[in-house]
């Protein structure tokens, strides 16, 4: 008889294909084909075709371009009425290889004009409760008219322009194209009523303070700005219907800012006119600002505010802002009022000094004179070393009531404590937050420049990231602001304060790739989401020392340029060597959520005889077991092979097979490095969730010790559902906990431990709760 010889390493491979044969063997009927399902499959069908001006690692490619948008403006406030007179000359440079037939300009103001189409965008149905302020808007009063009025545009040589407006856009109709290369000046006059931020969440506006009949403004999309022309869409001219935020080009700006004559300004840019414009004492007072690193110095005091609360100046003052040569903005927004309060702090980063800045009234005090400037400070200091040295010469921020809103250099901040001056924690960590956020804005996205009108979670995602990092840091470095033995309470991005969203219900859930009109929830979709997940990306998925080298070059790449996803998706791969097509899938393409648990776990014992399987295998094959070499079997626990003999023992000391097999198969040396097992499972992890996740495993030892193993998100690439790992120890198997640090924003733990743990129910704890059990 001819015997079959099979080599061990032959046989071993036949045997892996046992399962797969036996399961395709149960299939009755042929199944259709399918396209390529897999999470894992590269993003070619989402992504552009990498180009001239875009290249194929995120970074720009040799014909990047992008336009120039130069402004001169004289602005005048009239504060008795609330309005804002100005007239401004745009200079517009096309770098693009494109000749442009007409040119777009936005009118942001004019989602606030009386025929504005904003209002009516969405359904409505009846509140159950209303403020009365939000009640007496939406019902009593008539609309308010915020819009542009437009006096006239014309030409260099002072010859009419014609425009056209749609809502929140102009088109200036230019009487020949500009070709490539090629510069156009124009100017508008313009003035429009300023709203009252504090009623109807306007951007930008003023409040009023009725014990002192004053008003503090702070004004941003106050003037005519181009939009953005680039190789991506052409034109940047989607209409502002309030949430998607702004598409600008970089430009310098010259403007002269006219206020009356007690008020103090400051803005985008460097004061040209400081001398005239502060008196000597603020002047002796800034110079000591210039010197002092560890706290901030008074320029104007609380009790100079309350002496020019008393009375209001007739005359005009008018302050002179330039932006500095070489470092462009693309925006400007100014704050103005005789209630400031104001103090400035010298700041190195990267070896020159930056001054923050605080603006506040009274009512703003005690938390705005302890908290504010140290936030500005922290928030250079972090954001500086995560992306690039912060490149202008101050970061202001500004008190303003229910406000949280950045422009270059400045920004507006809520937080305000009682009348009596105490206040809580929240409003204490909201306002320190509020200011890390829009500080930060300085780099996401007014130095690196996405589209907030497409992208929003580009600018608030990616900031929130970084407000995350630097709360942390702040925690750390100012442990007196913070609760003894506790971090920084930071409201996103831990991975478990995106739980509640993403497993929320998927009616009212849009992925983060969606355009900021077009989401549910803003907060959660381009804030809270994308925060966590380059979080989960940091700290979990590639580590802190690759994420944090690719995340600054992204930065440094993009930095004064207008940056797509792709360019960001595209760079953090090309940085890091680390294939993230699943994870941007997942986490930015889809809604579906993380959920990872244990399945079975199996129990298997150390046998030299052959079993049933084996038995049945070798029947379908016409196989004796002659024919076989050496072999170990792993008989589980309770089955049919599991004997008597077994009972009572360690799996490996069931048998005296392992050992002959070691003998038979392994030189001594090799036996010598070898720790034989007495212990061997079979863990089935499950994935109920869609987004594939590093598998993070606690096992957990008779003995009382641990062991942490994590095995990367390729593990689900060829089961997206379930994927079971074989052990071999030393120890006894009593416990596996998955995800025991809840790193990655798993939606349901109930499945996460074996033995399944008996988790009461919110409702039972709170029962509990109250009986004081």
């Amino acid at each position: 008889m001819n015997k079959l010889k099979y080599g061990f390493a032959s046989l071993m491979f036949l045997f892996a294909g046992v399962a797969l044969a036996q399961e395709q063997e149960a299939k009755q009927e042929r199944e259709p084909g399918h396209y390529n399902q897999s999470r894992f499959k590269q993003l070619y069908e989402e992504f552009s075709t990498p180009n001239s001006y875009r290249s194929a690692s995120g970074a720009p490619g040799p014909a990047y371009y992008q336009q120039q948008a130069d402004y001169k403006m004289d602005i005048t406030l009239d504060d008795k009425n609330a309005k804002i007179y100005g007239e401004e000359t745009i200079t517009y440079t096309n770098n693009s290889p494109d000749n442009l037939e007409f040119l777009w300009v936005q009118l942001d103001q004019n989602v606030r004009a009386k025929d504005s189409k904003s209002p009516l965008r969405n359904g409505n149905g009846v509140n159950f409760a209303y403020t009365a302020g939000n009640f007496a808007e939406t019902f009593v009063t008539e609309p308010f008219d915020g819009g542009f009025n437009i006096e006239w545009v014309k030409d260099a040589n002072g010859k009419p322009l014609s425009y056209t407006i749609n809502q929140t856009m102009m088109r200036v109709n230019i009487p020949q194209a500009l070709k490539s290369g090629e510069q156009i000046s124009f100017s508008i006059k313009w003035w429009y009523n300023i709203p009252d931020h504090t009623v109807n969440r306007a951007r930008s506006g003023y409040e009023y303070f009725p014990k002192d009949g004053n008003r503090a403004y702070v004004i941003a999309q106050f003037f005519p700005r181009m939009a953005v022309y680039s190789d991506v869409e052409g034109w940047q001219n989607h209409q502002f219907w309030g949430s998607g935020e702004f598409a600008l080009p970089f430009g310098n700006y010259e403007v002269n800012i006219t206020v009356p004559e007690d008020h103090v300004v400051d803005a985008t840019g460097v004061l040209q006119n400081r001398k005239d414009v502060f008196t000597k004492e603020m002047m002796k007072r800034y110079n000591q600002a210039k010197k002092s690193y560890d706290k901030p110095v008074v320029i104007v005091t609380q009790e100079e505010v309350e002496a020019k609360e008393k009375g209001f100046a007739e005359k005009t003052k008018t302050w002179s802002f330039k932006t500095e040569p070489g470092k462009m903005v693309r925006d400007f927004g100014f704050a103005t009022s005789r209630k400031f309060i104001w103090d400035m702090q010298a700041v190195k980063v990267g070896g020159k000094d930056v001054m923050a800045v605080s603006m506040y009234p009274k009512e703003g005090n005690p938390l705005w004179e302890d908290f504010s400037t140290k936030a500005v400070v922290q928030t250079l200091h972090t954001y500086s070393k995560h992306t690039f040295d912060y490149p202008y010469h101050k970061a202001i921020s500004v008190h303003a009531k229910n406000q949280g809103m950045e422009y270059p250099m400045i920004c507006w901040n809520y937080g305000r404590p009682n009348e009596d001056g105490t206040y809580s924690d929240r409003t204490k960590y909201g306002m320190i937050s509020v200011i890390i956020h829009e500080v930060g804005h300085n780099f996401f996205p007014m130095i690196v420049n996405s589209d907030e009108r497409q992208w929003g979670w580009m600018d608030e995602g990616l900031d929130t990231f970084m407000q995350y990092l630097t709360e942390q840091e702040y925690g750390k470095n100012y442990p007196e602001d913070v609760a003894p033995n506790e971090n920084y309470p930071s409201r996103r991005g831990a991975p478990e304060k995106i739980v509640p969203y993403m497993a929320g219900d998927q009616s009212y859930i849009a992925p983060i790739m969606s355009n900021p009109e077009n989401v549910y929830q803003l907060g959660a979709n381009a804030y809270g989401k994308p925060a966590t997940a380059l979080n989960i990306l940091r700290e979990t998925v590639m580590g802190k020392e690759l994420f944090d080298h690719a995340f600054k070059t992204y930065a440094q790449r993009w930095m004064f340029k207008h940056p797509t996803p792709e360019d960001f998706f595209r760079t953090m791969e090309d940085a890091s060597a680390v294939d993230l097509d699943w994870f941007w899938r997942g986490w930015f393409y889809t809604t579906d959520y993380v959920d990872i648990g244990v399945g079975e776990v199996k129990k298997y014992y150390v046998s030299g005889d052959v079993t049933t399987q084996m038995k049945e295998y070798m029947a379908a094959r016409n196989i004796t077991e002659s024919d076989l070499p050496p072999l170990v079997y792993l008989v589980e626990e309770g089955s049919a092979d599991y004997t008597d003999a077994m009972k009572g023992k360690a799996p490996s000391e069931s048998s005296k097979t392992l050992k002959e097999f070691m003998m038979d198969n392994m030189t001594a040396e090799e036996r010598a490095k070898v720790k034989e097992p007495k212990y061997f499972y079979e863990v089935t992890f499950t994935k109920p969730g869609g987004i594939p996740m590093p598998l993070i495993v606690e096992y957990i030892y008779a003995d009382g010790t641990k062991e942490n193993v994590t095995y990367p998100p390729e593990i689900w690439r060829k089961n997206d559902k379930e994927v079971k790992r074989v052990m071999s120890t030393q120890k006894e198997l009593v416990g596996i906990v998955v995800d025991p640090k809840a790193e990655t924003a798993d939606i349901d733990t109930t499945n996460n431990a074996w033995p399944m743990k008996d988790e009461k129910s919110d409702f039972d704890q709170f029962k509990e709760k109250v009986r004081g059990e």
